[in-house]
């Protein structure tokens, strides 16, 4: 599917200027989503440039992701998508600037594109030209992955109160409890390392972009791209500062599970020894032997009785009294 935008923001139909020539000196964003190779075409013979396809979108060289050929910049950022959903993933996206406008090939739909398209229209001043329109995207795709950081780091911390917090301890776990709260950390960590895949990704277009000419001969592109660059810092290192809690709670977690299985053992190497001294009297006299003088006591039986409970009891009090329980 082919879209144009005007500068004034108003959405149109490449087909309807098919019959017409050139396209319109006021169309300043072409968006290719998951275009056939017909549709490729198409835009290349309008531009008079060849676009990359989807197989160029894959290729993780820096000199085929980021490029010049004749004036035009080829870029291409791994961009987070389906984010909150159980299953995120990374989606390339192609960022080509063509004189004055700019063109987008991406075959998914990324949340930042919904929120860039619905911001453009209250701010139509924005789509004065492809370098500035590129940098309004860059600048929400980047809120946008702010926004992921923010809601991954909120589920963690509610997921570390579950697992170390006071009421985690206090209360009796479901089986398997601390099992799925791996899985969660899991969950987030994959996350968090899409997040900074996309991250080192968009700061080395960003870098790219800024050495261009499109950015070079406006001074206020060039701030706004500084900025962009700032932000893009911050949060790299703010996802490497989450990254490392999750570590810290996996770890934690670990030791937890260790900890309970470490105490179960504990519970039934304890219980083995208590019942030993009895079962060894009991199995005394359960030998049966014909010359056994305690069998024709009166209180043979009563005193077998006590003697393996005496000595259940004075084990248990000698742990209690070394603390080992």
């Amino acid at each position: 599917m082919i879209k144009a935008y005007r500068a004034n923001c108003e959405a149109i139909s490449l087909s309807a200027v098919d019959g017409s020539g050139p396209i319109p000196d006021d169309i300043v964003w072409i968006d290719l989503v998951n275009p056939d190779r017909a549709e490729e075409q198409h835009v290349e013979k309008l531009l008079g440039v060849e676009l990359p396809t989807r197989e160029d979108l894959k290729d993780i060289e820096p000199s085929s992701r980021l490029y010049m050929e004749d004036a035009n910049v080829f870029m291409t950022a791994s961009l987070v998508w389906k984010a909150d959903s159980d299953d995120p993933r990374l989606t390339d996206v192609a960022f080509v600037l063509v004189g004055k406008r700019l063109v987008t090939i991406r075959y998914a739909e990324p949340k930042s594109f919904h929120l860039f398209i619905a911001a453009i229209t209250r701010a139509p001043h924005e789509m004065r030209s492809g370098a500035a329109l590129l940098l309004k995207l860059l600048e929400t795709i980047v809120d946008r992955t702010a926004e992921i950081l923010e809601n991954s780091v909120a589920g963690i911390d509610n997921l570390a109160a579950d697992i170390l917090g006071s009421q985690a301890r206090s209360k009796r776990k479901a089986p398997r409890y601390l099992e799925d709260r791996l899985t969660n950390i899991a969950a987030y960590h994959r996350l968090i390392s899409k997040v900074r895949v996309s991250l080192a990704s968009l700061a080395r277009l960003q870098t790219f972009f800024s050495t261009s000419d499109q950015a070079l001969e406006d001074k206020g592109a060039r701030e706004q791209g500084k900025s962009i660059g700032r932000d893009i810092q911050s949060l790299n290192e703010h996802a490497s500062f989450v990254s490392g809690n999750l570590t810290f709670l996996l770890d934690a977690s670990l030791g937890i599970i260790n900890i309970e299985q470490n105490g179960i053992i504990k519970i039934f190497s304890i219980a083995s020894v208590v019942f030993l001294p009895p079962t060894l009297v009991a199995s005394i006299y359960g030998m049966n032997f014909q010359l056994m003088p305690e069998l024709n006591w009166t209180f043979g039986y009563p005193l077998a009785l006590i003697v393996m409970v005496m000595s259940a009891i004075i084990p248990f009090l000698f742990f209690r009294w070394k603390g080992w329980l």
